[in-house]
């Protein structure tokens, strides 16, 4: 397997999906609580990173193992990136569980450092990672699935990386998680609206392959007014967060990404081709992503 086969396999595209939520943690609890654990910090983001790819290997692992009818064996010899380059199966599910193995040991390390909580949050997180795409009904091919991947992502990585920083203290309230799923909606949202746009694009694949994705129920003209309420309701949790106080005011300067975001949702409301619109949704991620993290990151060092 080529270095390039193996980014590809591992979707390292998508691993700003991850990464955002962990920066957006550190800054949450910089600018709250001025204290970060930089040592629980690495382990997590290695762990972190490290199931994240585990999880993305899993998803065309069971998509390639669960194509068996006819139909769906072209799909699999021409799309999936197993049958495309001719993958070992055996040694892909060896990668696979290796990199969860080792995500699975670093997390019990922080789990004995930290406490029982993060046990908690890391079974949910693994259980979620593999029900997406594995078990009897996958959540990716129900309309749950945006939901879960957005929450598990955009959530409890950044809920996880609070509690690592804040866990000798007594600021672990019930009130402190609201705040934290606030600051956590531009995320949250951001990447519930990435997985709907795959679905969107995906309308008639999925349904050739017997998944019934929420695009299924709503139909493809509801799904994308969907899309962009996920990034207003998005926008709206990050202001109201700064009215709160839980971030720097510098973090209304992401708003000016709503010019661009716009853009792209009226480009996937135009056209809904894998191929050409859905790194439309993408792209907004990427953005959403770098313009909070900075902006928020000013906010840390400006009055």
């Amino acid at each position: 397997m080529t270095l390039k086969v193996f980014l590809e396999l591992v979707e390292i595209k998508a691993k700003i999906a991850s990464v955002w939520p962990f920066l957006l943690g550190l800054i949450f609890v910089a600018a709250n609580f001025h204290h970060l654990n930089w040592g629980l910090n690495a382990l997590f983001f290695i762990a972190m990173l490290l199931f994240n790819m585990a999880v993305d290997i899993n998803d065309n692992y069971q998509d390639y193992t669960k194509a068996d009818d006819t139909q769906a064996a072209e799909w699999k010899k021409h799309t999936n990136i197993i049958g495309v380059h001719h993958l070992n199966v055996r040694g892909i599910f060896a990668l696979m569980a290796s990199f969860a193995v080792v995500a699975a040991l670093i997390g019990l390390y922080l789990v004995w450092v930290t406490g029982w909580p993060l046990l908690l949050m890391g079974l949910f997180c693994f259980l979620i990672g593999y029900l997406y795409a594995g078990g009897p009904k996958p959540l990716s091919g129900t309309p749950t699935g945006e939901f879960f991947a957005g929450f598990t992502m955009g959530f409890m990585i950044m809920a996880i990386t609070v509690y690592l920083n804040l866990y000798q203290t007594h600021a672990l309230t019930l009130a402190l998680w609201g705040r934290v799923l606030l600051a956590s909606g531009v995320a949250v949202m951001a990447i519930a609206a990435l997985l709907l746009a795959n679905n969107i694009c995906d309308a008639q694949e999925d349904l050739d392959l017997n998944r019934t994705t929420i695009v299924y129920y709503l139909g493809k003209r509801r799904a994308l007014w969907l899309f962009a309420g996920f990034y207003v309701v998005g926008y709206l949790a990050l202001v109201a967060s700064v009215l709160i106080g839980d971030l720097p005011v510098w973090s209304l300067l992401a708003l000016v990404s709503i010019v661009p975001v716009t853009r792209n949702v009226r480009g996937l409301f135009a056209v809904q081709v894998k191929k050409e619109t859905f790194i439309l949704a993408v792209r907004n991620l990427g953005i959403l992503a770098l313009t909070t993290v900075v902006a928020e990151g000013l906010g840390l060092f400006l009055p």
